[in-house]
């Protein structure tokens, strides 16, 4: 039996439902595993092999979650911050949010990726999450479901209204451009001229009255053109003005892959920025700056 075809969107799933790349790395693999050594029992007659995965996979994926805290990004945790020149601390102890690198996997649904949408995910308990993403983002039927999780159809029905309820009162998880939209190019054309000019009136002009600049796993965030702006007045002072950017793709989203200059070392990755555009403007920008998010959208040597 051929499980590969399948690890694409198996880490996709895993990814929604963990919240860490990595860790969906490593759990699609145990899926795998576990697939590989029970195929002698596989009943074609009773399911797909896809169904059977993912069966398979809801099972390691539940088992990882238990006792786990969510994985939030700081604008979850507590209100802005109004200081530009607050410590930029990390908080290590704190699971933070991971981006999705869309250059890894073949995924075709990837708004459903979309960071906004994963992080009201993490707000769900474990099997609610389940049964929304496999109900209305894989489209599997409520009887399969109910299957995967060993319950019942009312049960997969309930559980699947509450969290449509729950998603309901989420804010903006709607509102992102497509990456490949001209519309959305452009605007991101523009704050990438921006950023490698150091023109922070530039960036400015590219906001949202309202924008939203977050960096884990530093846990502070700023709201406001005028924050976003202070902030990035900051950067450039302490981190330097040549900076280099390469467009990247994550969560479905346009993101920018931030190069640093080092002294006498040319550039060094220093963060990935993943953009939400909104009615022709920045809305959202959330800074990764962990190395070992970066590892994930560094160049292959």
């Amino acid at each position: 039996m051929d499980f590969e075809p399948y690890r694409g969107e198996l880490v996709a799933y895993c990814y929604r439902m963990l919240g860490s790349f990595h860790e969906a790395e490593d759990l699609t693999q145990e899926t795998m595993l576990r697939a590989w050594k029970a195929r002698e029992r596989y009943d074609p007659a009773r399911a797909s092999v896809r169904t059977w995965l993912y069966r398979i996979a809801t099972r390691v994926c539940l088992s990882a979650l238990e006792g786990r805290a969510r994985r939030p990004l700081p604008s979850g945790l507590g209100a802005p911050s109004e200081d530009p020149g607050a410590p930029l601390t990390p908080a290590v102890d704190v699971p933070w949010l991971e981006p999705f690198p869309d250059a890894r996997c073949d995924v075709e649904a990837r708004t459903d990726l979309r960071l906004a949408l994963v992080a009201a995910l993490q707000l769900l308990p474990a099997r609610q999450r389940a049964v929304l993403v496999l109900r209305e983002v894989l489209e599997f039927s409520a009887a399969e479901v109910a299957g995967q999780l060993g319950t019942s159809v009312a049960a997969v029905n309930s559980a699947l209204q509450r969290a449509r309820a729950a998603l309901a009162r989420g804010d903006g998880i709607d509102a992102v451009g497509e990456p490949v939209d001209a519309g959305t190019r452009a605007v991101v054309g523009r704050y990438v001229r921006a950023f490698e000019a150091a023109d922070v009136a530039g960036l400015v002009r590219l906001l949202t009255e309202d924008a939203v600049l977050e960096m884990p796993p530093v846990p502070l965030w700023y709201r406001g053109r005028r924050e976003y702006g202070r902030f990035m007045e900051r950067v450039f002072a302490l981190r330097g003005t040549d900076w280099r950017v390469e467009r990247v793709a994550a969560n479905g989203q346009p993101a920018l892959a931030a190069y640093a200059p080092e002294r006498g070392a040319g550039h060094r990755l220093h963060s990935v920025q993943v953009l939400t555009v909104a009615g022709g403007r920045v809305a959202h920008n959330v800074v990764f700056a962990d190395p070992r998010v970066l590892a994930a959208f560094a160049p292959s040597p």
